[in-house]
């Protein structure tokens, strides 16, 4: 790539990361375009689709959350690797409002552009879940997906402002309810994922 189109296209995403964590994912093409000083033809050359320009925005976040899952998988007890990780998914949808709805509609299209970096997502974070069942510390009735769908429906809490105060209540009880009684056995609290990050 050319150094202006990627200088080009370097602007584009950094315009649609401020406009996205402004107003969320469903946020108007045509207005990123127009905050970007471009055409909305030109931003769909790099981009043809919203899902092109998501996975462009979010590949290093992506990247990030599969790097750390791996170094939790090969370090620290089972159960707090995966309840950490459940932890740093959570935080970091609330960076991008509404992306989890995207991502759960991705992981089951495989044209889309998210498709390949939600699968491999996916499996990370079932890496986590399978140790965590083989040391007998998470519950062995849930899989990959069911983990994935947790996450999504703890960042739809987070999105909701009549909700968003219970999200942090709500995010200790299904972790208490992934794990089983012989790895719950925490202080209350201890659980608790961030927020405001």
């Amino acid at each position: 790539m050319r150094a202006d189109a990627r200088k080009n296209r370097d602007h584009l995403l950094a315009v649609a990361g401020t406009a996205i964590t402004e107003q969320g994912v469903d946020v108007s093409l045509r207005d990123i375009a127009r905050r970007a000083d471009v055409g909305l033809a030109t931003l769909l050359r790099h981009f043809p689709t919203r899902e092109a320009l998501l996975e462009a925005l979010l590949h290093t976040s992506f990247a990030e959350l599969t790097a750390k899952a791996g170094e939790l998988e090969a370090s620290g007890s089972p159960d707090d690797a995966l309840v950490s990780w459940l932890r740093d998914c959570v935080a970091w949808t609330t960076e991008y409002r509404g992306v989890t709805v995207l991502m759960a509609a991705a992981i089951e299209d495989t044209e889309s552009a998210l498709h390949a970096s939600c699968v491999t997502l996916r499996e990370a974070g079932a890496r986590l879940l399978t140790r965590a069942q083989a040391a007998g510390l998470a519950r062995s009735d849930i899989d990959g997906a069911d983990f994935f769908a947790l996450i999504a429906m703890l960042a739809w809490l987070g999105d909701q402002p009549a909700l968003a105060p219970r999200a942090d209540r709500l995010f200790e009880v299904v972790a208490s309810a992934v794990l089983t009684s012989g790895g719950s056995g925490r202080a209350e609290g201890e659980h608790r994922p961030r927020t405001g990050s």
